[in-house]
């Protein structure tokens, strides 16, 4: 397991998501209030960006189909989604925004 910075907090806005690279994963970022979730960008049903999603909570909306994903632990919550998306540990360390790759499912 490594842990990686892959942003600034403050950059993030707040109910929204960003899409990063690490390495060969892309991950989307997700800013709620004073937490930050980060899960694999990638919708299990149509590959589409989760990052471009519209984020209700704690649920990202894939803008392809409308699957929702529960952003804390990668968990497909609607169809026509049914397997989850990998979680990554994410947290603020000194303003920046910190991913441990290595997540659940991965």
């Amino acid at each position: 397991m490594s842990t990686v910075s892959v942003a600034k907090f403050d950059d993030l806005v707040d109910g929204s998501g960003v899409a990063v690279d690490v390495g060969e994963d892309r991950i989307a970022v997700f800013r709620v209030g004073d937490e930050v979730h980060a899960i694999a960008d990638r919708c299990s049903h149509a590959e589409a960006s989760l990052a471009e999603g519209e984020l209700y909570g704690t649920e990202v909306e894939c803008p392809r189909h409308g699957a929702e994903f529960d952003i804390t632990t990668g968990a497909a919550v609607t169809l026509p989604a049914t397997k989850p998306v990998v979680a990554y540990p994410a947290e603020v360390v000194d303003g920046e925004v910190q991913i441990t790759m290595g997540g659940t499912g991965e």
